[in-house]
Formats: C-alpha cells, sequence, structure tokens
C-alpha cells in the first residue's frame, strides 16, 4: 500500500532524514521505532505532506505523493493522528468528530463513521458535547483517533499514542489500535516510543536511527533481537 523509496528530508541545513526506504503492506500494522531524534515522526510528515520532501519518492497505492498538499493526501485516504495529540482544546468532542469529516459529503456516511468512533470509544459518546480541553489526556487521544477515522481512511499514520499517558490507559489505547486494524482491515504505520508494546501489536517493524533505517524485519524477530533488546526493550 505504501512504499518510500530513498527518502531525505531536512530542516533548514539540518538533514533529518537520509534516504530511507521502506514499505507497508496492505491491512497491516508496521512500526517505526527509535530513539527521540531518529526521524520517526519526520517520516510520518513527509509522507501526510506537512513536510517538504527534498528528494525520493513516497508511493500511496501506487501513486507518489511527494509534495502534495496535505488535504489531496486525506483525500487520498491518509490520516494523520499528530504527535501531542493537537485536538481543537475549544469545541466540543462532536466538533472535533466533524471536522475530521470535513471531505465527506454523504451525511450518511459521516453517520456510519460517527456510530463506528462512538462504538469503538464509547467514552467520547459519553462526552459529545463536552469541550474537547476538559478531556483527560487518554479520552483527548481516544478522540484524537477518532477525528482522524472520521475521513474514513485506508491508511492510519499513529504518531506516538502513548506519550504522556498511564500504563493502564496505554494498555487500553493498544487494545484498541488492534482493534480497528482487524474489524477494519485498516492499515496502521505507527511512531511509538514504548518499542516493547509496538512490536508486541505490530507485523513488522524498522528501527530508525539518525535518519537513516538500520534494521527491520518481523516485529517477533525484532523483539528477541540482542542489538533491540539492549538498545530499546530494556533487555
Amino acid at each position: 500500500m505504501l512504499e518510500i523509496k530513498d527518502l531525505q528530508v531536512s530542516y533548514g541545513a539540518i538533514n533529518a532524514l537520509h534516504g530511507i526506504s521502506l514499505s507497508v503492506k496492505a491491512g497491516s500494522i508496521v512500526t517505526l521505532i527509535g530513539a527521540n531524534g531518529a526521524g520517526k515522526t519526520t517520516t510520518l510528515k513527509a509522507i501526510s505532506g506537512l513536510l517538504k520532501v527534498q528528494s525520493g519518492e513516497i508511493f500511496y497505492e501506487g501513486r507518489n505523493l511527494a509534495n502534495l498538499p496535505p488535504h489531496q493526501i486525506v483525500k487520498l485516504g491518509l490520516s494523520h493522528v499528530p504527535e501531542g495529540r493537537m485536538i481543537f482544546a475549544n469545541l466540543t468532542v462532536l466538533e472535533n468528530l466533524l471536522l475530521g469529516a470535513y471531505l465527506q459529503k454523504d451525511r450518511q456516511a459521516v453517520r456510519r463513521e460517527m456510530d463506528f468512533v462512538f462504538a469503538t470509544f464509547p467514552r467520547l459518546k459519553e462526552r459529545e458535547q463536552q469541550i474537547a480541553g476538559t478531556l483527560s489526556g487518554g479520552e483527548q487521544q481516544m478522540l484524537a483517533i477518532g477525528r482522524a477515522l472520521m475521513s474514513k481512511p485506508k491508511l492510519l499514520l499513529l504518531d506516538e499514542p502513548s506519550l504522556g499517558l498511564a500504563p493502564l490507559l496505554v494498555k487500553s489505547i493498544f487494545e484498541k489500535i488492534v482493534e480497528i486494524n482487524r474489524q477494519q482491515g485498516l492499515t496502521i504505520l505507527l511512531v511509538e516510543q514504548n518499542a516493547n508494546l509496538a512490536l508486541e501489536i505490530s507485523h513488522f517493524g524498522y528501527v530508525l536511527e539518525t535518519g537513516k533505517v538500520v534494521l527491520s524485519g518481523d516485529s517477533a524477530a525484532l523483539r528477541q533481537n540482542p542489538q533491540v533488546k539492549s538498545a530499546y526493550l530494556g533487555g
């Protein structure tokens, strides 16, 4: 579904990605792991059009997305849940979700997506008229994922969904990610600091270091890799 070839991205004079290549199969969960500053978030931002691609290609279902405007990329079926959630804090839960469906003209389709989001995250249904900024961190993460699902994506980019959440909530959010993948057949590209959990729920993984892919393989194999264990899994 997604193939990245020799992607290079810079922040001014600083080279953030040094020609990375990776692929994501339809229906799979693929994770990018690595230390802070490895280039994980930069990769997601380049895919979704939020950062300019210096060179290289990003093929989504055979079409090169490099430097397309973000709204066109959303229209093609990609949705991005940003690091730090970035919800509209002064709007209600319902208004946040409706903004996620801004490209959707079919009201019945919007209703169906809303029903799916509320079935997946019942807490959001209970809080639909609540101002989003007053939600707990876990509820805000649910809302950020729910808002992304409202555009009915085929590929979901998830950036650090566990950030700042209590361990119990992290477990719950990750269970929902697996559920969405299984029920909807939704393809997920996941960036996550909690490497152990990310490799536990994903099918395939890439290890990034200073803007380069240094290791890749089945998630189960990566979890047993001594190099990955010592650097990222505390083993």
